[in-house]
């Protein structure tokens, strides 16, 4: 007897639909499994057998031949276990093969015939959406699968469970759908960092538009801290962004909670030791990078300059397009990645050029080396860069009582709001026409900006990153035209050089 399963294969985010076909014929027993399975998946066939056999349930002894379609696809991970396991039950006439037929199945089996969670229930459940299918998955992945409107989803516990449901003798209810989780108060307030006035305004023009900034001062300066306590600043994702973030975070195995829809933007700060795969995605088997994991949140990358140059260079392509595009000889996938760069590094290898108490030991080479691993390319895509000087004790017990996040918040919220109903996007995002359109400059601010950019020597990247800054200044300003109180502000954030202190 033949029987037919559906499931799916994840490429890059996206899921495809994979037939899997379990054909039982008289013969010497043997169970194979064909179509192009990675190790995980023909390792299937000892996880169905013990798993069939300890939920109480025959297991044939005949010539078991498993075909997973289409053939030229590579099959990755343990999700095939159930629907392999269904269709070999099927295939036995223990299992109407139309109710199998018709419904998307993907989990991983234990050997006593539990299920657990696999990695992308999200996106599965995406695709049973546009195949107007149900899905059957594991519990443990059934209420984050429910994030998709629309799609009847029933979550088994076990692999007697699924039979029963498909039988028809005990139905599974439909999970119901989660709500969404609001982002919790930020437990970093900036109300912990005395002083840098200069830093904390330039982060917050950050989290307004939406721009990358870097951070450069010495050790205990403050930058660290600026950093962590940024994600407390950004609104709320939409529900729409949040199942982007999601389905990203599904993909990876990674969802923190698979109970509610998070509505808080990610925040991920890598170790500067982490390989380019790891930072922009990659690997024998594509995997999301970190930029793809921060994709409509915040990407973290203290000691800035202590990257691979490799690294840093690739991310170029990412903060330019928003897209990471990962070729291999067999496929082409493609992440999200539109993420918000916050960078942080010291001034020199020693750290202390400009220190008020701590000379610099550096010689001038040293500096240029150090300075050197940031390309003018990479740095022409910063919008904001800025010194965070370390404060003396002096300084900063004089220093009056910090803002905390909460006025912030409200503040960024507000020019967030106007760019929004302006233009339907961030400032960072303007680009082409919509940045002249919705960034225009009168003659006076117009002939300041071209004075300041031949100046600074800016290219025509660095120019319309000037005018996006100074759009976000005229919005936390409440202004409804580019002034050139503005545009001097947004010169000050300019990248300077970094070797000289």
């Amino acid at each position: 007897m033949l029987a037919r399963a559906r499931s799916v294969a994840l490429i890059g985010v996206d899921a495809v639909p994979v037939e899997v076909e379990v054909d039982v014929s008289p013969g010497l027993p043997a169970f194979t499994v064909v179509g192009l399975p990675d190790q995980a998946v023909s390792e299937a066939r000892e996880r169905v057998r013990a798993a069939v056999r300890n939920a109480g349930l025959p297991f044939p002894a005949a010539r078991i031949t498993v075909n997973l379609a289409p053939a030229d696809l590579r099959k990755e991970g343990p999700l095939y276990d159930l629907p392999i396991a269904l269709g070999l039950l099927a295939a036995q006439e223990l299992l109407p093969a139309a109710a199998l037929a018709g419904t998307l199945v993907a989990g991983e089996l234990a050997l006593d015939g539990s299920l657990r969670p696999i990695a992308g229930a999200v996106n599965l459940a995406l695709l049973a959406g546009q195949l107007g299918l149900p899905a059957l998955l594991p519990l443990g992945n059934a209420p984050e699968a429910a994030l998709i409107e629309g799609v009847p989803v029933f979550g088994a516990r076990t692999l007697a469970e699924a039979a029963r449901h498909l039988g028809g003798s005990h139905p599974l209810p439909v999970t119901d759908p989660p709500g969404a989780q609001e982002p919790e108060d930020a437990l970093l307030d900036l109300a912990d960092l005395k002083g840098q006035g200069a830093a904390r305004r330039a982060l917050e023009i950050a989290a307004a538009g939406g721009h990358n900034l870097l951070m450069v001062g010495s050790p205990g300066s403050g930058k660290t801290m600026l950093a962590r306590r940024a994600p407390g600043l950004l609104p709320p994702l939409t529900r729409a962004e949040a199942l982007e973030v999601t389905r990203i975070h599904s993909a990876a195995g990674l969802l923190a909670s698979r109970g509610r829809l998070n509505l808080g933007a990610p925040f991920r700060a890598p170790h500067h030791t982490v390989s380019d795969a790891g930072l922009i995605g990659g690997g024998g088997v594509p995997r999301p990078g970190e930029v793809s994991l921060a994709h409509r949140g915040l990407l973290f990358l203290d000691e800035f300059p202590e990257f691979s140059r490799k690294a840093l260079e690739t991310l170029r392509q990412p903060l330019e397009d928003g897209t990471v595009v990962i070729s291999r000889a067999r496929a082409t996938v493609q992440y999200p990645a539109r993420f918000q760069l916050i960078a942080a590094m010291n001034p020199c290898p020693c750290g202390h050029l400009g220190d008020p108490e701590k000379a610099c030991v550096c010689t001038p080479s040293e500096r240029m080396r150090y300075a050197a691993r940031l390309s003018g390319p990479l740095l022409d895509r910063v919008d904001i860069t800025v010194r965070v000087p370390r404060l003396t004790v002096e300084e900063l017990t004089r220093a009056p009582e910090p803002e905390p996040t909460a006025p912030v918040r409200l503040r960024v919220a507000a020019a967030r709001e106007r760019m929004l109903e302006r233009q339907g996007t961030r400032n960072a995002d303007l680009a082409g026409q919509a940045l002249r359109q919705h960034a225009p400059l009168a003659a006076g601010p117009e002939n300041f900006a071209r004075a300041a950019a031949k100046q600074l020597g800016l290219t025509g990247r660095g120019y319309d990153r000037l005018l996006r800054v100074a759009r976000t200044v005229a919005d936390l300003a409440g202004s409804s035209e580019i002034r050139e109180a503005h545009l001097a502000e947004a010169v000050t954030y300019r990248p300077r050089d970094l070797g000289t202190g």
